[in-house]
């Protein structure tokens, strides 16, 4: 099996997954990682079914993605998707695996173009297909050297952050490795605006497939294993604010405002295990 290690060391630090626009510096970054879809959560086989027939799969009326980007994959379309937002129900429902026989396929390999597209013109380090309204099990992720100097070099250091190429996963699975667990702020392209902190593990190994179905292996933890962690909630249709700490929800305009009294503090745990945390929705 082919594989791919990326070990980072692990440091305390206030995590930011977001890429600031036009440069706009917060002091925390986020997560982008995600589009007003046109399917239900159904099986794979009937999504590529209906994506190769060309026809939408959302019960309401066509919008302009479902008459122009799924009307036919077979031709060229300027347009990228759009990112869906919450309360669309593929984001909220588990998405099916693709055949294996169908992952090098041109309509598979024309939604991946167009996840890269779509997160690199957010811009975003992650995104998972749902995101894009389509109910797949395939994430992509990218980070790269442009993207970390938006940030204050004290704050990137902490959060023990690397450029790292772009990769493209489908069907993964995930297993957390080791008892460390940090607490992070983290946003997501599909609750833009928002920020609040989640608990994560700090070292994660994921295996799938890449986009042409060969086996492969990361493992990964710091910066690279929480967006990992994020992006594969989403294809179980898990969003970040189900299982954010309680009372850390703020906009980003008050990013930096002190947390509630009472509040666990952000960075990594210097403990075997954290104590258990009871997240509100």
């Amino acid at each position: 099996m082919a594989s791919i290690h990326r070990l980072l060391p692990i440091q305390s630090a206030e995590t930011l997954l977001r890429i600031p626009r036009a440069l706009k510096l917060y002091s925390y970054a986020a997560i982008f990682f995600h589009k007003d879809g046109d399917f239900p959560a159904k099986s794979a086989g009937s999504v590529l079914q209906r994506l190769s027939h060309g026809g939408p799969g959302r019960r309401r009326t066509p919008t302009r993605i479902s008459a122009g980007w799924f009307s036919g994959l077979g031709v060229k379309k300027e347009a990228l998707p759009d990112i869906v937002k919450a309360g669309d129900p593929v984001l909220h429902e588990p998405a099916g695996e693709v055949p294996l026989e169908d992952i090098g396929s041109d309509k598979i390999q024309k939604i991946i173009d167009d996840m890269i597209g779509v997160m690199r013109k957010a811009p975003g380090v992650g995104l998972a297909a749902p995101q894009i309204g389509i109910p797949l099990r395939i994430i992509v992720l990218e980070d790269t050297k442009e993207y970390i100097s938006y940030g204050p070099k004290d704050e990137t250091e902490a959060q023990d952050r690397h450029p790292f190429d772009l990769l493209v996963i489908v069907n993964p699975k995930l297993e957390k490795k080791g008892s460390k667990r940090a607490l992070f702020f983290e946003g997501c392209l599909s609750i833009d605006g928002f920020r609040a902190m989640v608990e994560r593990h700090l070292q994660v190994e994921v295996t799938g497939y890449s986009r042409f179905g060969q086996p492969m292996k990361i493992d990964s933890s710091g910066w690279m294993a929480r967006i990992l962690q994020h992006e594969y909630d989403h294809l179980d249709g898990t969003l970040y604010v189900d299982k954010i700490v309680p009372r850390t929800f703020r906009t980003v305009e008050n990013l930096d405002l002190p947390l509630p009294v009472g509040c666990t503090k952000a960075g990594v745990s210097n403990q075997q295990e954290i104590p258990s945390i009871t997240f509100q929705g």
